[in-house]
Formats: C-alpha cells, sequence, structure tokens
C-alpha cells in the first residue's frame, strides 16, 4: 500500500509540472498569435500614416477622443504591446491594454456588425478571449516575467 502510495505521488508531482508546462505552452501561443495580428496592424497603420489619419477621420467613429490622437493611440498600442507579450513582459497588463485596444476597435468601426462575413467581427472577439485567457492564465514559465520573478528569488 505504501508503495502504492508512494507512486501516486510522484504521478501527482509529474501531474502539476506537466499541467504547468501546458499552461505556459498555452500562453505562449495566445501571446505570438494574438500578438502578430494587431502587430501587423500597427505596421499597415504606420507603412501609410496619411491613410491612417484619414481611416480615423472619416471612418472609425473614436469616442471622445480626437481622431489624430486615436490614431496616434491604436498605433501605439498595435505596435508596443505585442512586442511585450511576445517576450511576456508586463504580460497581464499588456494583454488587459490589447484587449482595451481591440474592444475600442469594435467599438469605433460598427461596420464590422453589418459586413455579410461575419468573421471580420469574430475575429475581433477570438482574439479578446484569447487575451483574457492569458489575462487568466498569466504569462508562464517561458516569459520574462517569470525569468525576472526567479532571478528576484
Amino acid at each position: 500500500m505504501n508503495k502504492l502510495m508512494a507512486l501516486h505521488q510522484r504521478l501527482a508531482c509529474c501531474d502539476a509540472v506537466l499541467s504547468d508546462w501546458g499552461v505556459s505552452l498555452a500562453s505562449v501561443a495566445f501571446r505570438w498569435f494574438v500578438g502578430w495580428q494587431f502587430l501587423k496592424s500597427g505596421m499597415v497603420k504606420v507603412s501609410d500614416w496619411g491613410a491612417t489619419l484619414d481611416l480615423f477621420r472619416y471612418e472609425y467613429m473614436t469616442p471622445v477622443l480626437p481622431p489624430e490622437l486615436a490614431a496616434y493611440m491604436g498605433a501605439t498600442g498595435e505596435l508596443v504591446l505585442p512586442v511585450l507579450l511576445f517576450v511576456g513582459l508586463v504580460t497581464r497588463p499588456a494583454a488587459l491594454a490589447l484587449c482595451a485596444v481591440n474592444a475600442m476597435a469594435v467599438l469605433s468601426y460598427p461596420q464590422l456588425f453589418q459586413f455579410d462575413c461575419p468573421a471580420a467581427v469574430n475575429d475581433h472577439f477570438y482574439w479578446g478571449a484569447l487575451l483574457l485567457a492569458v489575462v487568466a492564465m498569466g504569462p508562464g514559465r517561458l516569459s520574462l516575467d517569470a525569468w525576472l520573478a526567479r532571478r528576484a528569488r
């Protein structure tokens, strides 16, 4: 009976390690997948800044903020926050901030709901769900956050 209990404890320990690594790998996959979507969008914005400003002035309905400020904030968020997610630095705040950028994109462009192809708005909901999963799971072992925490100990 003692041997059986010892085996169970060893397996439980291994299960915890595998579970921890599973969460870490899922977090990396989510961070990189969603980060890449937003980084591409930010790169498109800065590649033709005049067109980006026109979109924010005439197409997007940004509440409260002037269009120019919204364009700068949106592009900055889409370029900086994904890099933080890629390396896993201040991961939870970066994921929450990117979730806010995502929500603002959906709210400021109501035409997303009018397209015949529901993928346009569904992508944003999918990305938001993955970002919230990163907030819930944390950065995992494969991140600068985890490395800095280990180093601080």
